[in-house]
Formats: C-alpha cells, structure tokens, sequence
C-alpha cells in the first residue's frame, strides 16, 4: 500500500474469506470539508480489523503457514542467499487508527493527512509479524520490507519499524515506491543478489505483476490460475479496509458520495427468495 482508500464495506465476507491490499489504491479528491457520518459505511470493517478475534486469528494463520513453508523451501533453494519480501501496511504494521479517523471524521484522504499518522511512527505491528521476521533471520533468511510509501517517509516508516522491533529493519532492507507504485522492479532488484522464497502482502499486486491487470470479473480468474502459490509461496493477508480491488467497483475517483454508494449496491450478488419466484406455467 502506498496510501489508504476510500473504503467500502462491499465485499467483507469474501475478502475475510480470502484473506485479503496494500498497495496502490484508489483514493478520492481532497474533500472540501470533513463530514462526520460520511464513512458510516465502513465501520463495520474497520472495527472488525482492529477488534475482531477472527482477524487476529487469520494473521497468526499466514504467519503460521509462512514460518511452516520457510524451512521446507531453504531446502529446496540453490546456492544463493535466501530473502523473504514483505509489504508493510496491513501486513506487517496496522493503520487502524488512521482509518478509523478518517471515518469519525468523515475525512476523506489527503497526503497531508496520511504523512500526519506515519510521521508520529505509532503504527503497531500486526498479530505475529515481529515474529515471523525474527524467525526468517534465526534461519539465514533475510526480510525486504517493499512499501509503496513515499520515499520521504523512509526515515519515519525505518523508525516504526525499529520501534516495533522487526529484524532487518535497516535502511538497505526498506524499498519505498520511486518512479511507479508497480513492485515489479523493486522485487527484481531483491531477486538479482537472492533467492526470494515467500511474498507476503495484502494486496494481489504484492505477489506478482501479472495481478496488476485484473479484468472484468475483478481478478477472481488470476487468483484460479495461481491458486496452487497461495498458503506455499504466496502468504496474504485479510484487509477488507480498502485494497486495489476497488478499482473493479468504482473505476474511477472522480465519483460523487452517491455514485459511490449505488456502485457498492450494484456489485452486491443477492438471491431471489423462493416465496417471490415467479409461478411454474
């Protein structure tokens, strides 16, 4: 994630399901002025991020799976030197706050706003992350953090970090977005000095480039045709907060607050009761 979304609650089922990012997303215009109430509609996943069990439980899962896959995959590996790539916002660290700001608010986002919330270093590391990175260095495996943050928040996200106590939280470890929010090149870069094991991110764009063009049906068929790398070398994450994924449902920024909501309805998948189908002939 480089930056936080407008958020819709759409989808919440599937993406817990899934478990799914962070990541380039969509985000509005400035708003004129905030307006409490605005983001009602995200409340729900955003308590359910920050106060649900379930959501605990699905962190300590990947984690789980990844630190299971590590020493299974070092044996496999070939001669190089082995490293792990993370993504940072809803994988490693929380932005819970700033998102539930937003919605009391009813703030929509800003950079100023968002550099606000990384600059105090405050996020918290996410249920079993601190973890994991310690385990990778205890088994030789070094950690790249690829963040598509702004390069100018390099020295406030490495601070957070540290604060949090993750291992490989060193500048050269730290590869924040430069000219494109693709990660394709930074991982290429990791890939030239080491063997790269596991991906870990909340968002399908962490994992592979071939995910930054979804189509029509929002990339459930890429997700098919790669289902056998997720829970061995693909880890994700649950974040039904906001993702890459609204771009399917909104298309375009440029949507009014009513636009927006008559999109959420339209994706909406329901069922025809029974007591309301039409009789046989």
């Amino acid at each position: 994630m480089n930056t936080v979304a407008t958020k819709p609650l759409l989808l919440l089922a599937a993406l817990v399901l899934l478990g799914t990012s962070a990541c380039s997303t969509l985000r509005p215009p400035p708003a004129a002025e905030a307006r409490p109430g605005r983001y009602d509609h995200m409340m729900n996943a955003t308590i359910w991020y920050q106060r649900a069990p379930e959501a605990r439980a699905l962190y300590h899962q990947a984690f789980n799976i990844a630190r299971a896959q590590l020493p299974a995959l070092i044996a496999q590996g070939d001669n190089r030197p082995k490293a792990v790539i993370v993504d940072i916002d809803e994988t490693m660290l929380s932005n819970a706050p700033f998102e539930a700001q937003e919605i009391l608010e009813g703030r929509d986002y800003s950079d100023a706003f968002w550099r606000d919330w990384t600059q105090q270093a405050r996020a918290q590391a996410t249920p079993g992350a601190v973890e994991f990175s310690r385990f990778c260095e205890a088994q030789g495996v070094q950690v790249f953090y690829i963040t598509n943050r702004a390069q100018e928040e390099h020295a406030n996200t490495l601070r957070n970090l540290q604060a949090q106590g993750f291992a490989f939280a060193r500048a050269e470890n730290l590869l924040l977005r430069e000219e494109t929010s693709s990660k394709k090149d930074r991982r290429d870069k990791v890939a030239e000095r080491f063997e790269v094991l596991l991906l870990l991110g909340d968002n399908l764009n962490d994992f592979a480039d071939v995910f930054e063009a979804r189509g029509d049906d929002w990339g459930a068929e890429l997700v098919e045709r790669y289902r056998h790398e997720f829970g061995k070398r693909f880890i994700i994450l649950p974040n039904p907060m906001y993702g890459e994924w609204e771009y399917s449902l909104y298309g375009s920024h440029n949507r009014s607050d009513a636009e927006k909501s008559a999109a959420r309805r339209n994706a909406l998948q329901g069922f025809r009761p029974v007591s309301e189908a039409a009789p046989a002939p």
